[in-house]
Parts: C-alpha cells; sequence; structure tokens
C-alpha cells in the first residue's frame, strides 16, 4: 500500500513510481511539509524492490517555484542553530534524490526556479517541454544558492553555473539543453509520452546493473585516472560478472531468451 502524505501524490505502476509535487496554489514552491515529505518518498521508494524507476514532476502551471516565501520569512526569525539545522533538511532532501539507487527522470514543465532547479539537476535525466523555463534566483532575494550548489553545477557546469548564480537570470529550455541540463527538449504534448517511453526503458533493463551503473558514474566522475581507479573499476566489472542478474543477461543473450528480470517487468 503507497503511503500517503500532505504534500505529493504518490502512484507506483508498472514498476514506474510518480512522485508529484503536489502545493499548485503556491507552484509546488517547498516548505518544511514537502522537504520531509520528498526526502521520505524517496528513501521509501528506493528500498522497494518493485521500483526500477521513479518520475519527479509538478503538478499544475510550475514544476517548481523553489522555497515558500512564507516559509523563508518565518526563517529569517530563526536562531543561527534553528537556521542550520533547517537547511540540513533541505541539503537531506536533494542528497536523498540524488543518492536514491533508482533512476530518477526529471518531468518539467513551467518554471524550475531555485531550490526547484535543485531538484533538476539532483535527477539522473531531465526530460522538460520546450516552453520551460529555469532560474537560479537566489541573488534576486540577497541570498545564494548554496545546498543545490553541488547538483546545479555538476549539472550546469563551472562556466555556466558562474553567470547564473551570479545573474539571476531566467534561461529558456533550449538554452538548459545546450548546457546538458535538459537531456530531452519536446511540446508539451509529447512531454508524457517521452518520459513513459525512458522509464519504460529503465524497467526493461537489469535492476541491478542500473543501480551499480548510476552508483559508478557518481564514484568515477571527476575522479583521477591512476591504479586505484582502474583496479575499483576492475573489480566492480569483474563483481557484477559473477551476480545473478550479471550470469542471467548473458548466458540469455547468448541462448536468445528473455532475462529472467526482463520477463518479470513483461508480465506485472
Amino acid at each position: 500500500m503507497t503511503t500517503q502524505y500532505e504534500t505529493l501524490l504518490v502512484d507506483v505502476t508498472g514498476h514506474v513510481a510518480t512522485v508529484t509535487l503536489n502545493r499548485p496554489d503556491v507552484r509546488n514552491a517547498f516548505n518544511e511539509t514537502m522537504i520531509a515529505d520528498v526526502t521520505a518518498a524517496f528513501t521509501a521508494l528506493g528500498a522497494r524492490d518493485d521500483v526500477r524507476a521513479i518520475v519527479l514532476a509538478g503538478s499544475g502551471k510550475a514544476f517548481c517555484a523553489g522555497a515558500d516565501l512564507n516559509w523563508m520569512r518565518k526563517m529569517a526569525g530563526y536562531s543561527d542553530e534553528e537556521n542550520r539545522a533547517d537547511a540540513m533538511r533541505l541539503a537531506a532532501m536533494l542528497s536523498a534524490v540524488y543518492r536514491c539507487p533508482k533512476p530518477v527522470i526529471a518531468r518539467v514543465h513551467g518554471d524550475a526556479y531555485a531550490g526547484g532547479m535543485g531538484l533538476v539537476c539532483t535527477a539522473d535525466i531531465v526530460v522538460a517541454a520546450q516552453t520551460a523555463n529555469f532560474c537560479l534566483s537566489e541573488a534576486r532575494l540577497g541570498l545564494m544558492p548554496a545546498t543545490i550548489a553541488p547538483y546545479v553545477i555538476r549539472a550546469l557546469g563551472e562556466q555556466a553555473s558562474r553567470r547564473y548564480f551570479v545573474t539571476a537570470e531566467v534561461f529558456d529550455c533550449a538554452s538548459a539543453q545546450r548546457l546538458g541540463l535538459v537531456s530531452e527538449a519536446v511540446s508539451a504534448e509529447e512531454l508524457d509520452a517521452s518520459v513513459a517511453r525512458i522509464a519504460q526503458t529503465l524497467a526493461a533493463n537489469s535492476p541491478n546493473a542500473v543501480r551499480e551503473c548510476k552508483q559508478l558514474v557518481q564514484d568515477v566522475a571527476g575522479q583521477t585516472i591512476d591504479h586505484a581507479l582502474i583496479e575499483d573499476t576492475a573489480l566492480r566489472i569483474a563483481r557484477i560478472r559473477a551476480s545473478a542478474e550479471g550470469r542471467d543477461g548473458v548466458s540469455s543473450f547468448l541462448e536468445k531468451r528473455t532475462p529472467g528480470w526482463r520477463s518479470q517487468a513483461a508480465a506485472s
């Protein structure tokens, strides 16, 4: 039975979970409740064997407008200790999405601003409507995109981050795709079908291999290619070759049969 959340809609169908930010009246801006809900949802879904991919979406007219202004106003009166604790909860939410062992597809429409753009950058694959807009708006408010910075800089690159952190400019979907943030840009009418196609592709692959591949990229990106890294990657391929799904995958290819995990996906 799927857990009910105050600020999210969560659905699991055919090995694909969809987490929808559901505060459309405030353009899905997040507050302390949504931060807790997103953290809990991705932690729970990441532990489920029946979930092979997760779609992160937003209801209403926007993906996510960032932080709720009323919540931010309340934080202004917090003590330094309370502010640090609150910021750590936000950082934990972003980490829960980024570190989730299941591949995450961000389905982006409308605006993805500030912390909302941070959420986009934690995803593995970003599919956006061509009309979507992106903005790191913190500098306009006298703030900085600190907790989202590790994910944004990885997704945008250092040079683009240097620009958009300080200018707080809005940039369109075409620019986001050129910078590498957006994986696919499609019309609004094609958005759901494009997301579903990628999700089904993920669900048809070896769950263990997908999990290990996601971890591999996170562990290897930016590392020096030295003896330790070479040895680590050799150990990883040796380990997965000997795994149950690795043996089944190679055998099924040679024997021209369907591997077990794909048969399970087709039957569900």
